[in-house]
Parts: C-alpha cells; sequence; structure tokens
C-alpha cells in the first residue's frame, strides 16, 4: 500500500524525526508523538494504516496498548521497537499481537521492508494475540543484544505459539539447550514436562529403552517396566541432544514416531501416544551425514521444519560484557566473592576466539571468581587464564587447526562409512564442494541474502558467486 498513514510513537525526538524522513521518502504520510495516550487517541478516532510504537514511554508501556489496538481495530498492524533487546521483550510483543518487533538501533532498510510487508498484508479479524505466557520465572532465559541475538529472539518469539518440530545447530557451548527450554518455558505446553535426553551419552544397545521404555522381561536385566523419555514428556517438550549421534536403527524408531504419533516399548504390544513436541539439537552437519549415509534422509526432513542456528560466541563479541555481568552475579549467588573486570581485561576477553563459547566463558569467570583474590580482574590475569599452553607451530593459527581437524574427522567419518572398499572415484572435487556449500550459505546468512555483502566477504567476484550458487543449487532467503 502506498500513501498510507502511519502513527510513530516514540519519546525520542531523534527517531520521529528519521522515520517521518524515511517514510515519506517511501510516499506515506506520517504523524508522530512521544505519548501513547495520543497514539490510543488517533487510534481510537480511527486514525492510521499501521502503528510503529516503542516500548517505554512516559505515560504508558507500548506492550500494554497492544491488545487494545488488536480488539478495537483488528485489522490495523502493529510494528514494536525496542531498546530493551531482549528476548522476554521479543515474546511479549508476539503474545500481545505485534506484526514484528524491530531491536534499536535497528536497521531503516530493514524498517522500511517491515512496514511494506505490515501494509501488504493486512490482520485477518480472527487473528487475534495469544494468551500472554507465564513463566515462573522472570530470568533473562538467553544473554546478549547483538544483531545475531536479536534474530534468534524474533525467530523463537514466533515459534512460541505453535508445536511445530525445531531444531537448533550450533557449536558446543553455545547454549543450545537453553534454547530449547526457553521455547518449552514460554510456550503453550509449558505446564507439561520438559524432557533433556543427550544421544550421546547413551550406550547404542541401550537408546531405544531410553527412549521408548521397556516392560520387564524385555531383556536380561529388565526387572521392571521402565516409562521412556517419550513418556516421560508427555503433553510437554522432548529435547533430543546431539541427534547427529543416534543411530540409524534409533532413527527408524524416531521416524516412525514423527510420522504415525505412537510407539511401542522393547517388548511392548499395545501402541502409546507420542504427544510430545520435538525439540532436537546438533553441533554437526546433519545434511552431510546424509549424504555419508549416517543419517536417514527422510528423518532429517522431518526434524529440520524450523531450523535454528546460534551464532558462536566469536561473532558476538559484544554480548561479552553482559553475559559477564550476569556470570559474576550468578557466582555471587552461590557464594563466590564479589569481583569484577576492568575496561583492558574485557577488551582481552573480547578478542579471544572462544572454541568452547559461552560455557567456556562461564567456566573462566567462575575461575577468576573463586581462585583470585584481587577484587578487580586486569587484563594480565585474563591472559594468563586464556592463553595456550601449547602453542600452534609458527604460521599455523588456531583457526587452521580447528578446521583441519574438523576437517579430518569428517573424512574419518566417511572413510569408515565405506568399510567395504574404498569411495567412489571424484573424492577431492566431491570434498570441495561440501566444503564450499556451508561456505557459501553460511556466508549469505550472515549478509541476509545480500549477494553484492557475500561476494565481497568472501573475495570473489559477484557473477562468480552467483554462479557457484546456481551449480550447487543453494537456494537464497533474504529477511
Amino acid at each position: 500500500m502506498t500513501d498510507a498513514t502511519i502513527l510513530v510513537a516514540d519519546d525520542d525526538r531523534a527517531i520521529r524525526t528519521v522515520l517521518t524522513q524515511a517514510l515519506a521518502r517511501q510516499g506515506h504520510r506520517v504523524r508522530t508523538t512521544g505519548f501513547a495516550a495520543t497514539l490510543w487517541d488517533w487510534v481510537e478516532r480511527g486514525e492510521g494504516d499501521l502503528v510503529i510504537t516503542d516500548v517505554v514511554m512516559p505515560d504508558e508501556n507500548g506492550l500494554d496498548l497492544i491488545p487494545r489496538i488488536r480488539r478495537l481495530r483488528p485489522n490495523l498492524r502493529v510494528i514494536v521497537m525496542s531498546a530493551q533487546n531482549t528476548l522476554l521483550t521479543a515474546v511479549r510483543a508476539t503474545e500481545r499481537g505485534a506484526f514484528e518487533y524491530l531491536a534499536k538501533p535497528f536497521d531503516l532498510r530493514e524498517l522500511i521492508s517491515t512496514v511494506d510487508r505490515a501494509l501488504a498484508s493486512p490482520c485477518k479479524a480472527a487473528d487475534q494475540p495469544a494468551a500472554p505466557a507465564e513463566p515462573a520465572d522472570e530470568r533473562l532465559p538467553l544473554i546478549g543484544r547483538s544483531p545475531a541475538m536479536q534474530e534468534i529472539y524474533r525467530v523463537l518469539a514466533r515459534l512460541m505459539g505453535t508445536d511445530l518440530t525445531a531444531i537448533i545447530y550450533g557449536e558446543s557451548g553455545t547454549g543450545k539447550e537453553l534454547v530449547a527450554r526457553a521455547l518449552h518455558d514460554y510456550g503453550r505446553r509449558r505446564k507439561a514436562p520438559f524432557v533433556a535426553v543427550n544421544m550421546a551419552a547413551i550406550p547404542r544397545e541401550l537408546i531405544e529403552s531410553e527412549l521408548f521404555g521397556h516392560e520387564k522381561g524385555a531383556f536380561t536385566g529388565a526387572t521392571a517396566r521402565y516409562a521412556g523419555r517419550f513418556e516421560q514428556a508427555a503433553g510437554g517438550t522432548l529435547f533430543l541432544d546431539e541427534i547427529g549421534d543416534m543411530p540409524l536403527e534409533a532413527q527408524t524408531r524416531l521416524l516412525r514416531v514423527l510420522q504415525e504419533g505412537t510407539f511401542t516399548t522393547v517388548g511392548g504390544q499395545l501402541p502409546i501416544s507420542g504427544d510430545a513436541r520435538i525439540v532436537a539439537a546438533t553441533h554437526r552437519n546433519l545434511r552431510q551425514l546424509v549424504r555419508q549415509g549416517l543419517f536417514r534422509e527422510d528423518l532429517y526432513y522431518r526434524l529440520n521444519v524450523v531450523p535454528i542456528r546460534l551464532p558462536p560466541l566469536r561473532e558476538r563479541s559484544e554480548d561479552i560484557p553482559e553475559l559477564v555481568q550476569h556470570f559474576l552475579a550468578e557466582g555471587e549467588k552461590l557464594g563466590l566473592p564479589r569481583k569484577s573486570l576492568n575496561a583492558e581485561a574485557m577488551e582481552a576477553l573480547k578478542a579471544h576466539d572462544w572454541p568452547g563459547n559461552v560455557r567456556e566463558l562461564e567456566n573462566l569467570i567462575r575461575r577468576l571468581a573463586a581462585l583470585y583474590s584481587q577484587e578487580v580482574i586486569g587484563r594480565a590475569d585474563i591472559l594468563a587464564e586464556i592463553s595456550d599452553p601449547a602453542p600452534a607451530a609458527a604460521g599455523q593459527t588456531h583457526d587452521d587447526e580447528c578446521l583441519s581437524d574438523a576437517v579430518e574427522r569428517h573424512l574419518n567419518d566417511y572413510f569408515a562409512a565405506h568399510r567395504d572398499g574404498l569411495p567412489s572415484a571424484g573424492l577431492y572435487h566431491r570434498i570441495l564442494k561440501e566444503i564450499e556449500r556451508p561456505l557459501i550459505e553460511i556466508s549469505l546468512a550472515a549478509t541476509r541474502g545480500n549477494q553484492i555483502k557475500a561476494a565481497a566477504l568472501l573475495g570473489l567476484n559477484r557473477n562468480t558467486l552467483r554462479k557457484k550458487i546456481k551449480e550447487l543449487d543453494i537456494r537464497v532467503f533474504r529477511s
């Protein structure tokens, strides 16, 4: 819709000015105010085709306005802006019926794109906001205000009111279980159990019994009936961590549960309802495992309904100060002495590449609080703790070692899958393509589908990148 009237409420005069100029250039009429009461007065009078509102305003919280707007004018879209860039803000905005949540400082192009989408797809009268979640704990389930985390918050907020199967990708220590718990704690199954199981920690011969349970006498040592994790999670959420390590025979049974909604215990005959939302997680590339024959392709597509990719800590180093403060505060609650870090120490933390991600940072902060006598931790203390005791050979970086190790593990798995003979010819180019595809896909994801930026990031000519996207059949998504 062009020539629309857009109502803007924000107590920051500079933001009102920027939005007025940007939206006017798009051909829209703009009315601005710094007060929620004025915005509500306009809405009551039937004015405006779209609302853009801040959360914190002098007279009222902008989130509290949304349900009233939705009840009075259900076809009026509301876009929420906020400097309170947390998961709770994103969830509450979505629960109350906001069309979109944008974190401040926002990208002006993204806001214009969001306005275009909102005006092009008006609400249906039946499109009412969901009942607000009432989690018992108001502490933040995830920490960070970086752009990468804001995108995670927006995705999670959209998923809270659904039972869609999700799979969380991320390196070890990035917080995959925290994300799974957030999906459960703020979703409609929050009053039912959350059951987590680590597939890599269970012996292969016990996985089926652990997941689906067993009957008394089903095998040697089965002295009583055991309710498996699926049964324990009935009505709630079953979190399957490290799903890439699940044996093929167990994958077959899991696929049957996802397809049919029922399962039987080991040694049992009667079907049991598998009424649990499945959230899986892995640090491995499941598509590579599918190509290697180590993971069922049909199960991959059943699980990969909503992929959520958690960024490693090195890609969101601006979140480190907030994470440090959180871990220091948690340490005090556990009886550790109060500590703080000076600016140089914080910069040293931000410069580290964190192969162990957030878990490594948490352990470091706990160690500093427990073992160092001084109240203020300095740069030298940080460097003493994070320095590599076994430095790499000259000319070899830590990043090179990590990549080489990952490639070596991948190749060993690849050859192990062909124990009856060598892989088919063409291995060199096949392996290069397997590395090339995720490199291009991740670069496109990091640049939100902008091929010019991705080409610059990769150091490729734009036409070369386009050619490779076509050759590798890579789907480009813009957000």
